[in-house]
């Protein structure tokens, strides 16, 4: 077809749009996601692989960075540039893409590296990396290789993966892991089953320390004041109650609006329980990553003493 043609056709009012520079949509509509993803590795060209958050959204995770950009993967040595909705990222390390609806996609990790590299907000980022790891599309382990590989590590990743690691599900239980890290109390362990004495179940605290039976609860006022869920909270305090186990419970929000407060709330609710003989409650131990090869075990460095490599 002339090339003149073509363009008088996207013209405005005209009967097609031009997406990105050879890349046409053979209508005048607003382009889907799926036409931007499609035109980007068109403009990319073969071998090129998408990442990033709508890579991300091929796997189906919900909690991620507000992002229209569509973020490619390229050889190195191609030389192609970003323009308009497309990210062009040239790389040496280029993945084996999964097939994902039709799409050459980055493996989980690799994606929410890339995202996360992009993303300025670390909430976003914890928020990404604890749905990635709960909804078992990868374990953290693989995010650690993954930053571990980078030539420059980025020291707010490894401050996100930190809590992450440790076991936090969420934002709120990353924000308690950062504040007991300021406590200077013993160990504590994340979301681990505990049970009585007869093999019953108790709970799944957010934080438990088992050296003096202690478990801290971060309760949202929303999720647990209403209807089955209040319940279901009454009903997991009164386990508590007969096992024996001191509870702390802590609102989200004053992690963070009164992190001092609460920091003499937890060491005063850890007193309490240190006063008293232990119960008679056993943990089930948190699967541990001895299963990782020698040479890709990685030890996640303290946040608190990271510095990017130089």
């Amino acid at each position: 077809m002339p090339r003149r043609t073509i363009w008088r056709r996207c013209e405005a009012g005209g009967l097609w749009r031009m997406l990105l520079p050879g890349v046409v949509l053979l209508g005048n509509g607003e382009p889907t996601e799926e036409h931007r993803i499609e035109a980007s590795l068109l403009h990319a060209r073969e071998g090129s692989v998408l990442t990033g958050v709508p890579a991300l959204r091929r796997y189906g995770l919900r909690n991620l960075p507000d992002s229209d950009d569509v973020h490619v993967l390229v050889p190195a040595g191609r030389a192609i540039a970003s323009i308009g909705f497309v990210r062009i990222e040239r790389t040496r390390r280029l993945p084996t893409p999964r097939i994902r609806a039709g799409v050459p996609t980055a493996p989980v990790p690799r994606a929410v590296i890339d995202a996360a590299r992009r993303t300025p907000d670390l909430d976003a980022i914890v928020a990404m990396m604890a749905e990635a790891v709960q909804e078992r599309h990868c374990l953290p382990r693989a995010l650690a290789i993954e930053i571990d590989e980078r030539s420059r590590i980025d020291g707010r990743l490894l401050r996100a993966l930190a809590p992450i690691w440790a076991g936090a599900h969420s934002v709120a239980e990353a924000d308690a892991w950062n504040l007991w890290a300021r406590s200077g109390l013993p160990e504590f362990q994340w979301n681990v089953k505990v049970f009585d004495a007869s093999g019953r179940f108790v709970a799944k605290p957010d934080g438990w320390c088992d050296e003096v039976g202690f478990a801290w609860e971060i309760d949202s006022l929303g999720y647990h004041s209403e209807g089955d869920h209040f319940r279901a909270t009454l009903a997991r305090n009164a386990r508590y109650a007969a096992a024996g186990i001191v509870v702390l419970q802590t609102l989200p929000s004053r992690l963070r609006s009164e992190p001092d407060v609460v920091l003499t709330e937890l060491r005063a609710a850890f007193e309490s329980a240190q006063r008293r003989p232990r119960p008679k409650i056993h943990t089930v131990p948190l699967k541990s990553d001895a299963t990782a090869t020698p040479e890709r075990r990685r030890k996640v460095p303290n946040p608190r003493h990271s510095k990017p490599r130089q």
